[in-house]
């Protein structure tokens, strides 16, 4: 008679056990879930293993940090501001060569220059018209009114000079102050 309790106590908790494991594994699977969300890329809004390898690289870099996303750059025209937009793209070589150089021109002008990149959001080449990156682009009155294409390239005669991009800065910021 004894080993019949025993047996039937022992089957009660049994049942118990098994709540008690599924919540450890529910629990352990929200663990990882949340860890998960919390690895968001701040500059991208998407966790950092959805972005592309070569933008990957660029996270950390001083330079690719005004970043700008296609919902703000549609609001931005929408909205008729005047601004540039610099579209570049992360696998970009002449990007990496010009951004060095075009980032500290900006900031000595005093000019926001938001960067879009146009390897995470490619329908935005044909949406903008981007045969080539980088491209610099002036918005007014939320229109596109000038862009200069290509990038600097040091010791040769092709592409655009830094004292090219300065000109194209100073051209359109004054408009501004008119």
């Amino acid at each position: 008679m004894k080993n019949k309790r025993q047996t039937t106590v022992r089957k009660k908790k049994k049942p118990y056990m098994i709540y008690v494991y599924i919540g450890i594994i529910v629990v352990v699977f929200g663990a990882i879930f949340a860890l998960g969300k919390m690895n968001v890329n701040e500059l991208y809004g998407v966790p950092t293993s959805e972005l592309n390898p070569a933008t990957r690289v660029l996270l950390d870099d001083p330079n690719y940090q005004n970043i700008i996303l296609p919902d703000e750059l549609d609001k931005r025209i929408a909205d008729k501001d005047d601004f540039f937009a610099y579209m570049f793209s992360a696998s970009c070589q002449y990007c990496k060569d010009t951004t060095p150089h075009l980032v500290p021109l900006a900031n000595e002008l005093n000019v926001d220059l938001p960067m879009f990149n146009l390897l995470e959001f490619p329908e935005y080449n044909l949406k903008m018209n981007i045969d080539s990156t980088p491209t610099l682009v002036y918005f007014q009155d939320g229109v596109e009114t000038d862009r200069l294409v290509g990038g600097i390239q040091q010791g040769t005669t092709q592409g655009n000079t830094i004292e090219d991009f300065r000109t194209f800065f100073e051209k359109h910021a004054g408009a501004d102050a008119e």
